[in-house]
């Protein structure tokens, strides 16, 4: 039977992937024009009395401190409050992408704003069409094509197009399971050692580098694994945890403490101390409820993983089905749940092709009448939630108890 994916030439296929990947930016970009004209001038938008424009608009909140990193850098220290406990400083924020915002700047005399965009614009780009041959290969690329609008259509998809990091690790990310895929284990270790320099989100990385490794493991009997291979693969599983140790410590090097990364990041966390797991229960009972709180905590990594586990997700292959499950986890156990959780969810695509019924490894999922079913409504609520999503965290509302974050 003919396959799917060689329907086409490769190229014709990624020429349509880039169009619909313009019309999602094209519509994001009209949701923020259409939302910055409420935007209040203040001191975050450039000045009281300095008219809010779309570059600056596009580097608020954590852009601010992605510029201060592309002008001067990093502390030779950790900022302390009278009581010793580390103020926020640029130490929380990886450098990849203010320096690659750096180095456009250098090279067009752009400001911050528009550079920082601008990398996060192209590397977006750079993301779909990855993810676009990723799951072409496994999904068909009817299948793949749906999923990719979906995904840069996503409520806090606006982010890959501002001065934030979600598309470069998006990118990146891809990259990596790409080379899995593909068994190029030198090429996924340097990736994932760039990832770490990009989002701190190596560890789940490592999980899906160890099941390809055990994949290739089991396949010796048809491919023998030679030496050189061996090396390679255990090169790639360290790569990730090279990935994962390396920035904290560049700032325990850069400020000589070696907390410096970790009590940082404490410093954003609502108790001032970085504490696995137990911040979710808090936070679920404050959205949900005290009875209904902890049912949520169950009931959504029990749907995850049932979304993956089942029949319905194989043609995924397994590094995908892994990392839908190895991710959210890490997030559990790391992350101090609040606003920014929506955009966090963006790197767990292969969900989008699950919800669609594009998953069965037999593509019966997979012809337009049943895609579009399912996949017009999901586009409709994302790109009205693309709408709140701008309105109600991106803009800033200055007010004496401050904003929440995107």
């Amino acid at each position: 039977m003919r396959s799917e994916a060689r329907t086409r030439p490769l190229r014709t296929f990624l020429l349509t992937v880039l169009a619909v990947y313009v019309a999602c930016r094209v519509v994001t970009t009209a949701i923020l024009l259409a939302v910055m004209a409420g935007q209040v001038p203040s001191g975050m938008t450039g000045g009281d009395d300095v008219p809010v424009t779309y570059f600056p608009f596009t580097a608020l909140w954590d852009g601010q401190w992605y510029e201060i990193i592309a002008n001067d850098g990093y502390p030779d220290h950790v900022p302390r409050g009278a009581d010793g406990g580390a103020q926020q400083n640029p130490w929380a924020f990886y450098p990849l992408f203010p320096f690659l915002s750096r180095a456009l700047m250098a090279v067009t005399g752009m400001d911050f704003p528009a550079a920082g965009s601008t990398v996060a614009l192209l590397s977006g780009f750079g993301a779909a069409l990855l993810m676009a041959v990723l799951l072409r290969e496994r999904i068909g690329e009817r299948a793949a094509l749906v999923v990719v609008v979906l995904w840069a259509s996503f409520p806090a998809s606006v982010v890959l197009q501002l001065a934030y990091t979600e598309s470069l690790a998006m990118l990146l990310l891809l990259a990596s399971l790409y080379a899995l895929a593909r068994e190029r284990w030198l090429v996924a270790a340097a990736v994932a050692v760039l990832l770490g320099l990009a989002r701190p989100i190596a560890v789940p990385l490592g999980v899906v580098t160890l099941v390809a490794l055990w994949l290739r493991w089991r396949a010796r009997g048809l491919r023998p694994i030679t030496t050189k291979e061996y090396a390679a693969g255990l090169a790639s599983l360290v790569g990730c945890g090279i990935a994962g140790l390396l920035w904290p410590a560049i700032a325990w090097w850069g400020t000589g403490e070696r907390s410096a990364y970790t009590d940082t990041m404490a410093a954003w966390r609502g108790s001032g101390v970085v504490e696995p797991f137990t911040p979710w229960l808090g936070m679920s009972k404050y959205a949900f409820g005290d009875t209904w709180g902890p049912v949520w905590l169950v009931v959504v990594p029990v749907v995850i993983v049932a979304m993956v586990a089942g029949p319905w997700a194989r043609g995924l292959g397994a590094e995908l089905r892994t990392w839908t499950v190895a991710y959210p986890a890490y997030l559990a156990a790391v992350l101090d749940p609040f606003t920014s959780i929506f955009r966090y969810l963006i790197p767990l695509f292969p969900l989008l092709a699950v919800a669609v019924g594009a998953g069965w490894s037999d593509r019966r999922g997979s012809t337009w009448p049943r895609l579009l079913l399912r996949a017009v409504p999901l586009l409709v609520a994302f790109v009205i939630g693309q709408y709140f999503w701008t309105d109600i965290l991106w803009r800033y509302i200055p007010s004496p108890t401050g904003d929440y974050p995107p």
